[in-house]
Order: structure tokens, then C-alpha cells, then sequence
């Protein structure tokens, strides 16, 4: 039996390919939706065994481990710090996720939520297996971001139902921006409606593809963010709204005060020409 351990985790919201590419000597230019591989020959000045071990690098700030003890991870992240300075790599456990592939000729083809089994081992299943387990943990990253969001807005709406309103512009210009920027995690930088280059070409590569994606239930996990997200900007829409209700209101109250001091203003002036 041939085994392949999978190990994904996050390390930040984007990660610069082409840096890294650089500094092993891979010359190649990294378009949005490719993985930066390194391979043995590449792990040799990091690790001691680098025997079947590589890692799949994904710019929107996940990595995929094959092969590799928690050791051999550390060191490799601590690594990519020295390369690139905004990776978070004091808890590289908090989002992760592991999975297996085992190959025998006496296996028949099987998807489990924990691992995969075949009898004939095919060159892109480790392709497929690590771009979706990347997804998912970044996908688990956003969904616990989305929520300390929402429980943060919920204090708003407490102060709302109390009567109060506080919220100043630059606050709501800041959830408003969180609330974008989750939207553009989840469509842009996670490609979730993009397929593998080659799943376009190879019946058999898509087919997989789909497979693994519908076992981590990933449309289903990003529906459920995409609606938070909705539900998000539909609040700050209504913060948006009565910031500026308040704003008009403030100014009416002002123009009213200017007019009542115009006017008595005049009254004065009348008073003091015809009664002294």
C-alpha cells in the first residue's frame, strides 16, 4: 500500500508566490490561480528527509503538506517567514484540516470524509485533494471571521433597541470595509468558481474535482457565508441610513437655531430703534 498524508492550514489572506518562486530559482511568473509546488529538490536546504514530501502553496494564504510531521511543518513555515514577513505562523493549527489517500491494487475507488482510497494511483489526485482541502480550511478561516463580525454588529443593534445610536462614520466605514473584503476573500481570492486548468480538458479530472468538492461540502459551506455577508451589508445599510438621518437631523435642529437667532436678533433691533 502506497500512503499520502495531507495536512492544509492557513497562514494569512494572501501570500506572494512569486517571491517565494524567486527566491528557490523557479522562474516561473504565478497567474492568480496557480499553486506554488515545491518539491524535494527545492525542500533539501530545509528539511533533513525530503524523501516524498512537498508542499502546495495557494496565494490566497493557504499550504497543503504531503507527507510531512508536525516538526517538518514547522520548520518549513518558519522558513517562508523569513521571505514573506505578513505569514501568521504562531498558531498554524488553529485552521487546518487533514486527510489521507492510500493506493493498493486489493482497494476499490472510495471517498471518505477522511480519507481516499483507489486501487490505481492517477498524478493529479494530489493536485485535486490539495486545492480542495486549501479551500476548506481557508473557507473555515473566513466563516469564524464572518461570525466574531456578526456578534460584533449585534452589540450595535443591543444599543439600537436601547434607543441609542453611537456609531460614528469612521467605525461604519470600517465594518463596511470588513464586510467587502469578506465578499472579495470568498469570490476572488478563493476561486470557488473556478476549476483546476486541467479539469477543462480531462473528463476524468473534473469528475474528481467535483467529487471532492461536494465531500467538503464547499458551495454549501459558501452559501452559508455569502448569506452572513448579505445579511452584513443589509445592516450596515441600515447604519448607513440612519447615520445619515441623524446627520439631516442635526442639521435642521442647527438651521431652525440659526433661524430663531435671526430672528430675535431682529426683534431686538426693532425693540431698541422704537421703545428706547
Amino acid at each position: 500500500m502506497n500512503l499520502w498524508k495531507f495536512k492544509s492550514v492557513v497562514l494569512g489572506s494572501e501570500i506572494n508566490l512569486n517571491d517565494i518562486a524567486s527566491h528557490f530559482g523557479i522562474k516561473k511568473k504565478f497567474k492568480w490561480e496557480d499553486p506554488l509546488i515545491l518539491s524535494e529538490s527545492a525542500l533539501k536546504g530545509i528539511l533533513r528527509e525530503v524523501e516524498t514530501k512537498c508542499v502546495y502553496i495557494y496565494y490566497f494564504g493557504s499550504l497543503v503538506f504531503i507527507n510531512m510531521e508536525f516538526h517538518d511543518i514547522q520548520d518549513i513555515v518558519k522558513y517562508l517567514k523569513t521571505i514573506d514577513k505578513s505569514l501568521k505562523i504562531d498558531n498554524i493549527n488553529e485552521y487546518s484540516d487533514d486527510y489521507r489517500l492510500e493506493v493498493s491494487p486489493e482497494y476499490e475507488y472510495s471517498l471518505g470524509n477522511e480519507v481516499m482510497t483507489a486501487s490505481v494511483y492517477e498524478s493529479y489526485y494530489p493536485d485535486i485533494i490539495s486545492m480542495v482541502l486549501a479551500k476548506s480550511v481557508s473557507l473555515d478561516k473566513i466563516g469564524h471571521e464572518t461570525d466574531n463580525l456578526l456578534d460584533n454588529i449585534e452589540d450595535v443593534i443591543g444599543y439600537l433597541e436601547r434607543g441609542n445610536f453611537n456609531i460614528s462614520d469612521k467605525q461604519l466605514a470600517k465594518t463596511s470595509a470588513r464586510v467587502i473584503r469578506f465578499e472579495y476573500n470568498t469570490i476572488a481570492n478563493l476561486m470557488l468558481f473556478e476549476k483546476p486548468s486541467a479539469a477543462w480538458y480531462n473528463e476524468d479530472i473534473d469528475k474528481f474535482y467535483l467529487e471532492m468538492v461536494a465531500l467538503f461540502d464547499i458551495e454549501d459551506r459558501y452559501s452559508k457565508i455569502t448569506h452572513k455577508t448579505e445579511m452584513l451589508k443589509d445592516i450596515t445599510d441600515v447604519f448607513g441610513s440612519l447615520t445619515h438621518e441623524k446627520r439631516a437631523t442635526r442639521l435642521e435642529i442647527m438651521v431652525i437655531i440659526l433661524i430663531a437667532v435671526s430672528i430675535s436678533i431682529s426683534l431686538l433691533e426693532l425693540f431698541t430703534k422704537y421703545f428706547l
